[in-house]
């Protein structure tokens, strides 16, 4: 006779592989996920680099447009100051501006996201598929959100910086909190201005801010 009660054991490395397979799913984009996936976990159980390919060796999507900052932007300006957007309008202004669905659904699964979307989250997950890194997806972020219209650096709020980057790096998982503390508070008293903005260069050019 069948057991059927057997308890069911899950590798403790599950999660932090699965994690890994988001983010992987994410930077490549593939037109085929299903058969990319495949790929990837195969490459894996013989102990090899799984496909993951960065953003400049990516096959352009025929009939989509490409994820780029200015789109990025585009949808900022739209969404115009809300925290919250629904999922089913987001989903809209992402077809608008013609961005691949699979890319869409990505951003959700890894955010969890569910009916209210918490906007900047959203976008900094978004922004990861073209950072790679997190110093270069905070970049990003703060290129998107700048709050300088002059042509100056781009620049943020800290209160917001230090949001993204904690979330971003707890989504990451691979940064202790302890570390992000140390960078946030090193940042928040000896960089930032009376002005409480952040500038790109604030956390790219000095040596001593390392958020990865």
């Amino acid at each position: 006779m069948a057991q059927t009660d057997k308890p069911t054991c899950i590798p403790p490395e599950l999660p932090k592989m699965l994690k890994e397979f988001a983010k992987a799913a994410i930077r490549a984009q593939p037109q085929d996920l299903i058969q990319w996936g495949a790929d990837y976990f195969e490459a894996l159980s013989r102990g090899e680099t799984p496909p993951v390919r960065e953003q400049s060796e990516r096959v352009a999507l025929c009939n989509w447009a490409e994820l780029t900052p200015e789109v990025l932007k585009i949808l900022h300006s739209q969404v115009a100051g809300r925290l919250i957007v629904h999922a089913e309008e987001l989903a809209q202004m992402w077809k608008v501006v013609n961005l691949p669905a699979d890319l869409f659904n990505s951003v959700m699964n890894v955010g969890r996201f569910t009916e209210e979307i918490e906007w900047l989250k959203f976008l900094a997950l978004a922004c990861s598929a073209l950072g790679v890194t997190i110093t270069k997806t905070l970049k990003i972020v703060c290129e998107v959100l700048s709050c300088d219209h002059n042509g100056g650096l781009p620049r943020i709020p800290f209160s917001t910086f230090q949001f993204l980057y904690t979330y971003i790096a707890e989504v990451d998982g691979e940064i202790s909190a302890s570390h992000v503390s140390r960078m946030l508070n090193y940042i928040e008293q000896e960089v930032i201005g009376p002005d409480g903005l952040i500038t790109v260069n604030d956390f790219t050019q000095n040596p001593r801010v390392w958020l990865e």
